[in-house]
């Protein structure tokens, strides 16, 4: 139950990163979730490179994995490559928003 959650807040991080369409599926998988967005990225590496490398390295991803995926020596596409680092990525990220919410501040020099 607890993957179902991180896939689809992941989901929801890789749509609002990516400007795709809000998942509509009720349970979203992750072999799903790779498919719509390496579908994406395919379209990005043809038309929008520089802005899917700009993309990469604001979302934290390491760049020698961003290199590794795009060279011709790797193992599978560029595209489905690119996507499982970003799903990796933003799975880690709604792990930890789920999981290390800051408290609340309660000192009230900081109320406005």
């Amino acid at each position: 139950m607890e993957h179902n959650h991180i896939i689809e807040d992941t989901a929801q991080l890789v749509a609002s990163e990516f400007e795709l369409a809000p998942f509509a599926e009720p349970e979203m998988t992750e072999e799903a979730l790779l498919l719509a967005l390496s579908n994406c990225i395919a379209d990005m590496i043809q038309y929008r490179l520089e802005y899917l490398l700009s993309l990469m390295y604001r979302l934290d991803i390491d760049e020698r994995k961003v290199n590794l995926a795009l060279s011709p020596l790797a193992e599978e596409p560029a595209n489905i490559g690119l996507a499982r680092l970003v799903i990796e990525r933003q799975k880690r990220r709604a792990f930890t928003k789920k999981h290390y919410r800051p408290g609340k501040i309660t000192d009230e020099d900081w109320e406005f």
